[in-house]
């Protein structure tokens, strides 16, 4: 069992930076990606970066640029690095792991995100 916390959220000025982190617990070995979404009041969810070790990370086109996604610590924690913020980019930031699984005698990875932490709120004033 695995759980995810975030942390990092608040309040910055458009056109400053602030960076998220998701800190996992439990037993991650079969972690095999991580990802960040968010969710405003005006849109549904969305995936905003994921991380696919050893895979290129990939980003949302609106944050390709801007926003960074890392992991350290033996990938017990993963980062949002965010910079040149829009008030567009206010929201609830979730992050999330998928896990793999025995699939025939081989590893898979599931094909959607299994575990989410509880969500870190990011406001983006003018």
């Amino acid at each position: 069992q695995v759980q995810l916390r975030e942390s990092g959220g608040g309040s910055v000025q458009a056109g400053g930076s602030l960076k998220l982190s998701c800190r996992l617990s439990g037993d991650i070995f079969n972690n095999c990606g991580s990802g960040w979404f968010r969710k405003s009041p005006e849109t549904e969810r969305e995936v905003v970066a994921a991380l696919y070790a050893p895979s290129p990370s990939t980003y949302a086109d609106s944050e390709k640029g801007r926003f960074t996604i890392s992991s350290e610590n033996g990938g017990h924690t993963f980062y949002l690095q965010m910079k040149d913020m829009k008030v567009e980019d206010r929201a609830v930031y979730y992050c999330a792991i998928k896990r793999r699984s025995i699939v025939e005698g081989y590893y898979q990875c599931s094909d959607d995100y299994e575990t989410w932490g509880q969500g870190t709120e990011v406001y983006v004033a003018t």
